[in-house]
């Protein structure tokens, strides 16, 4: 599928709505676990989701859609939120979210991206050169793969009570990198 704008829109727009349906009130069995080892629980990956509206997506897209020279982007702490989500609740998180996700969408919307816009470039401190597409288009996919982790990490907490289906039940399965 190419990519549009109005289409990853519309995915930008339902993460913060699907996760607070889908995580509020739970209780801490389901939202403090996670696979075992350093992998992440839904409440970590929360804390994530907050940093990357805070520190990347539309950060990156005002870099490149800037006059400087110099195109480089910040590189991004994949782990500042087991720092910066200490002494919050969930709820907390998820309300936090949804605010930063509204305001960034609305920011982005407001700069009537054209299709040259669209073929601008920043520069990745690991992967190089990115058009602004490439990242939206990442910030889409980097949402859908945490609403799976998400989704399987809760998944996991049952893992040993549903008998003999674990072959059938592809998502308990999954072995997360560490």
């Amino acid at each position: 599928m190419k990519f549009e704008l109005d289409k990853a829109i519309l995915i930008l727009e339902r993460t913060p709505i699907l996760l607070k349906g889908f995580l509020k009130e739970l209780p801490s069995e389901w939202i403090y676990k996670n696979e075992g080892g350093k992998t992440w629980s839904p409440f970590d990956v929360m804390g994530h989701l907050i940093h990357g509206e805070k520190t990347d997506w539309i950060v990156r897209t005002e870099i490149i859609l800037s006059d400087v020279p110099d195109k480089t982007f910040e590189p991004f702490d994949r782990f500042a939120q087991f720092e910066n989500s200490k002494g919050k609740t969930l709820s907390a998180l998820l309300i936090e979210f949804e605010t930063l996700r509204n305001s960034n969408l609305m920011l982005l919307k407001s700069k009537n991206l054209s299709s040259g816009d669209l073929n601008r470039k920043g520069m990745h401190p690991e992967l190089g050169e990115v058009k602004l597409s490439q990242l939206l288009a990442a910030w889409v996919v980097h949402d859908l793969g945490h609403i799976a982790q998400i989704v399987r990490v809760i998944a996991k907490q049952y893992k040993d009570e549903v008998g003999p289906w674990p072959q059938y039940l592809t998502i308990l399965n999954y072995k997360p990198m560490e």
